[in-house]
């Protein structure tokens, strides 16, 4: 049930050494010029990978997944220059922001409607209280900004949470750990930015930002396949 094709099998050994060459040349001064092509590389070819094996998917959710990766990509690529201007990191934010929005529909798509997420959202809330209150200090002019991306954030893990036994349960779990990484990925870049320098945050950023899409675009795939 949790096989994967030889096709994502390939590209997953693909993807994991494109993830590698990231952590090396974004920490590394000798090879740092590399490190502005491997990072955009990340969610180039998962958009490259969906876009060629979602063929049967809805045309509808294929074009919203495939603007949340662009989106996503256009971010990644601002984020890369955040030093050279502060208004980098906030256009970078809209951009995974709108990013978020485009996972929320696609993942109410798929909505139990019968599903009461009164614990799981009261479980994310906490978490998200106990955050800010880490944060809060240290927002400034961000902290509206911030606070719209958290609430964005939590719903779009709410919107995973609520594909439950109505998507299918391989793509149910990718997707709910997708996002559920995006989550811990994104607490992490805030920490690191508003609170204190995290030891190796640049690999626990990457690592956890790149699972999240790759398991994200991995659960939305397997909705086209096990409707063959």
């Amino acid at each position: 049930m949790f096989a994967l094709s030889k096709s994502e099998k390939i590209f997953s050994v693909i993807f994991a050494l494109i993830v590698i060459a990231e952590l090396i040349t974004g920490n590394s001064e000798a090879y740092i010029k590399w490190h502005y092509f491997f990072k955009p590389a990340i969610v180039i070819s998962l958009l490259v990978f969906f876009w060629k094996e979602s063929k049967g998917l809805q045309t509808k959710l294929r074009y919203f997944v495939a603007l949340a990766l662009v989106c996503s990509l256009i971010g990644d690529v601002l984020l890369m220059f955040v030093e050279q201007s502060p208004n980098y990191f906030l256009f970078g934010l809209v951009s995974f922001l709108i990013a978020h929005i485009m996972y929320v529909i696609v993942f109410l798509h798929h909505r139990n409607e019968t599903l009461k997420p009164l614990g799981f959202v009261s479980v994310l809330l906490l978490y998200a209280i106990g955050l800010f209150y880490v944060l809060k200090d240290g927002l400034n002019d961000m902290l509206i900004p911030v606070v719209v991306y958290m609430l964005i954030i939590l719903s779009m893990s709410t919107a995973a949470f609520l594909r439950q036994k109505k998507a299918p349960r391989i793509s149910f779990i990718f997707v709910l750990i997708g996002a559920l990484l995006f989550m811990i990925s994104d607490s992490l870049l805030a920490l690191n930015k508003f609170y204190t320098p995290l030891a190796y945050s640049n690999i626990s950023i990457i690592l956890t930002y790149a699972l999240a899409q790759y398991c994200i675009v991995f659960g939305l795939l397997k909705l086209s396949q096990t409707s063959r």
